[in-house]
């Protein structure tokens, strides 16, 4: 059987039927790289109501879906706490089958041509030591490393931040 390609891959909004599958990605994922407990996005009321979530002004959410089934996802939203021209890349997760597929590189163009086209001017967001790979694809698009947090998004638990000019 081949190896997925990223033509097999699909980004698109996310359906409020995409909503329980993503809850289950998100709690499976951060567990995953020891960010279970408080002080993570896993713990966000959100999770289980992304698609409501993200239908607000300025919001946008995606699925990666593949053969049906949704693999992943990630999204923007204007920074809590931060400047009207800033946003935050939100929520990207991928279970184990969407990496290493390009499925990364494809959520990252279509979230910051969302925030473009929703007139921020900057992208910020916030990870954690050791996820290694979602760090080298940060830094591949274009985000530049910085000393601390912007906002207040109450992820007290990641200790590594990034910012992008759009």
């Amino acid at each position: 059987m081949p190896s997925p390609t990223p033509d097999s891959l699909i980004i698109r909004p996310i359906h409020p039927e995409d909503d329980a599958a993503m809850a289950l990605i998100i709690r499976t994922v951060m567990p995953e790289f020891g960010a279970g407990g408080s002080g993570f996005a896993i713990n966000d009321p959100e999770v289980d109501w992304m698609s409501q979530a993200y239908a607000e002004p300025r919001h946008a959410y995606f699925v990666v879906e593949r053969d049906g089934g949704v693999l992943g996802g990630g999204g923007i939203a204007p920074l809590v706490g931060g400047g009207p021209d800033t946003c935050e890349l939100r929520k990207m997760y991928f279970l184990p089958q969407a990496r290493g597929l390009g499925a990364g590189g494809l959520m990252m163009t279509r979230c910051l041509d969302a925030a473009r086209e929703a007139g921020f001017r900057q992208c910020y967001l916030e990870t954690l030591t050791g996820m290694d790979a979602a760090m080298r694809l940060y830094e591949r698009t274009g985000f530049r490393p910085i000393d601390q947090p912007m906002g207040a998004t109450g992820h007290g638990g990641c200790n590594t931040f990034y910012l992008r000019d759009l």
